[in-house]
């Protein structure tokens, strides 16, 4: 009796009538389980790519093509299985998936053939590579048939009992679900990996298709071609022609505001002194420098190219930075000559965008992004013009007042004046995000004006990144005596932040902790690194014992709120090795933790923030902590 009542829960909607405006909503709603579901199924024979773009047609033609259907019976149960409308479109996917790996002769085989939608040409789309138990798994799903795959996939990525299952195949039109089902058996279950990025055929990759191939069908491309010549022409005659714009890319049409967007007459310049009575410092007051200003030939390649840089053009752009032409006329912040390297400085609200072509010729052009919405005083201060030979120049704003370098390992150390051009290009600082191997020193940019004195570091993108020292939500410049202090065992830590789009980095000295064998004092720091875009927060827990030249990083977590002005509490622990030998698993709170627990390879608790305990070497624990106010605090892994 159990088992019919499972058998008629999970039966086939095509009993039930559906209406259209439902199944629409469900295949909306569960398009990328349906087309998970199609690709498993399918047979592994049709190739990855294949099976792609087949898995996603199955889906698409999965909708009723009637609209005018009786209207649907209530549902029976909660979630997916609750849809009449989701299991109507299952089974579908799963029969059409099923009469794909069928055999056919004659006229036939067209029924093989791939769907009409979508087809994409020149590319081959697959998802992404898994680990070796994807690829396991998909060896094994290989050898089973058609039938036994879909059985395979309904109960585990469907969870569905194998009453079911049984029942799904039987209106799938498979001949025998039951052995179907048995077939499966020989393949352990393993749903999470049925969920992985491995079977997502809407997480894909891109490659070329077969070269080669391609260029020995030019013939069909003569039509093209002759088009193109024509256009060419047409596009090279005076006034239109592509010639001045260097490495550019051709005109791709001749739309008005696109246009306006790159005539050099409609830059806007801001004057010299508007920063002095602006409410806000931020790029949009800094004024266009540089003894290139009016070279209108430079600015109209350097414009061109960001609009359609061409096949010889590097681009690059920090994480979520966005590399499309302006909208309108750009702000022309800077350009001249840096090292051999003309250079155009651009902004047009959200980015910067620094157009780069060497001295003798335009060959070689490279065009860089950053994001910077939001950006104002320190963080709108300073821009990296060039790099070379280890050493990186700065353009800084007009309202900056003096530039020095200092070593942000040795706070005591006075900083080294740094001199600035006339344009406020500063002279050459050796670059942290350009050194290769030991790190023994930090140099960053240390820049004064009528606010204080700010720090930012080059990690290797246009705009340094702002430094900072002190609580979440009370934060203060690093400049300061506490904020070095706080800084200098832990500066070779921004190596790992390198490239990531970051704005700002802040350190915070959260714990100070007793050692067992009383040997001394280790701090407890958490330095936390926010991008321009949001997403991609890390937060850092350091380990700095005493006597250590350097901190260690202990534990790091990405896009928790740990260490940020949302919630400025953080828990970490390390394996720490006394002297004498022994090991001892140390673990620190903020000091709004009221008791730290340890569980698993080492048992221990501790009211207060701070917990030493005995442990084996290599023992591994879970750290859960309780908050003065009774919520809980998980440390950082």
């Amino acid at each position: 009796m159990q088992s019919q009542d499972v058998a008629q829960r999970h039966a086939p909607a095509s009993t039930a009538p559906v209406g259209f405006e439902q199944a629409e909503a469900a295949l909306v709603e569960h398009y990328p389980r349906l087309v998970r579901i199609a690709y498993l199924v399918l047979p592994p024979g049709l190739g990855r790519s294949r099976r792609v773009l087949t898995a996603h047609a199955l889906a698409q033609r999965a909708l009723p093509r009637g609209r005018k259907q009786p209207s649907v019976l209530p549902a029976q149960a909660s979630g997916r299985e609750g849809d009449p409308g989701y299991v109507c479109l299952r089974e579908r996917v799963l029969r059409a998936a099923l009469e794909a790996g069928r055999p056919r002769k004659g006229l036939l085989r067209l029924a093989q053939l791939p769907a009409p939608l979508p087809q994409v040409w020149g590319l081959r789309l697959f998802p992404r590579s898994g680990g070796a138990d994807e690829l396991a798994l998909d060896q094994r799903l290989s050898a089973l048939s058609g039938p036994a795959r879909a059985a395979y996939v309904l109960r585990g990525l469907e969870n569905l009992p194998d009453a079911g299952v049984h029942a799904i195949l039987a209106a799938a039109g498979v001949d025998d679900p039951g052995g179907a089902l048995a077939a499966a058996n020989g393949v352990p279950a393993q749903p999470a990996l049925l969920s992985s990025p491995e079977f997502d055929p809407c997480s894909l990759q891109a490659r070329p298709t077969d070269l080669v191939r391609r260029r020995q069908h030019t013939k069909a491309a003569l039509a093209a071609a002759a088009a193109l010549a024509v256009c060419g022409a047409l596009v090279a005659l005076p006034g239109g022609g592509w010639g001045s714009d260097g490495a550019a890319a051709p005109v791709y049409a001749g739309n008005p505001a696109a246009e306006a967007a790159l005539d050099p007459g409609r830059l806007t310049r801001v004057s010299p002194t508007a920063w002095r009575s602006a409410a806000r410092t931020d790029f949009s007051v800094w004024p266009a420098r540089g003894p290139l200003t009016g070279d209108r030939a430079l600015l109209r390649r350097a414009l061109a190219v960001w609009a359609r840089p061409g096949e010889t053009v590097r681009v690059s752009a920090t994480p979520g930075t966005q590399t499309g032409g302006p909208a309108g006329p750009p702000q022309l912040l800077y350009a001249g000559v840096v090292d051999n390297v003309r250079l155009v400085v651009l902004y047009d609200g959200l980015r910067i965008a620094r157009y780069a072509e060497p001295k003798d010729g335009t060959q070689g052009a490279a065009l860089d992004f950053a994001r910077v919405d939001g950006a104002s005083g320190a963080e709108a201060s300073a821009l990296v013009l060039g790099r070379s030979d280890g050493n990186v120049r700065y353009l800084t704003a007009p309202w900056v007042r003096k530039a020095a370098a200092r070593d942000l390992m040795k706070p005591d150390a006075a900083a080294a004046p740094l001199a600035r051009t006339g344009d406020g290009i500063t002279a050459s600082l050796a670059s942290p995000a350009l050194r290769a191997g030991n790190c023994t020193s930090w140099t960053v940019l240390q820049l004064t004006d009528a606010a204080g004195t700010q720090l930012s570091t080059d990690l290797g993108e246009l705009v340094p990144a702002h430094l900072t020292a002190g609580r979440p939500g009370a934060t203060g410049e690093a400049s300061g005596a506490q904020g070095l202090r706080s800084w200098a065992p832990f500066a070779c830590s921004l190596s790992a932040e390198r490239s990531s789009g970051i704005r700002s980095v802040n350190a915070w000295a959260y714990a100070e902790q007793p050692l067992p064998d009383g040997s001394g004092a280790a701090d407890w720091v958490c330095t936390r690194a926010e991008t321009w875009r949001g997403d991609g927060t890390a937060a850092t827990a350091q380990f700095h014992p005493p006597g250590a030249a350097a901190g260690t990083a202990v534990a790091k977590g990405t896009d928790v709120p740990a260490c940020g002005t949302r919630e400025p509490q953080v828990l970490a622990g390390v394996l720490w090795k006394s002297g004498a030998g022994h090991w001892y698993l140390l673990a620190a709170g903020s000091k709004e933790t009221a008791s730290v627990r340890a569980t698993g390879g080492v048992t221990a608790s501790a009211k207060g923030p701070l917990l030493a305990a005995r442990a084996g070497q290599g023992a591994r624990a879970d750290l859960e902590g309780t908050l003065t106010d009774g919520r809980s605090v998980s440390g950082l892994r």
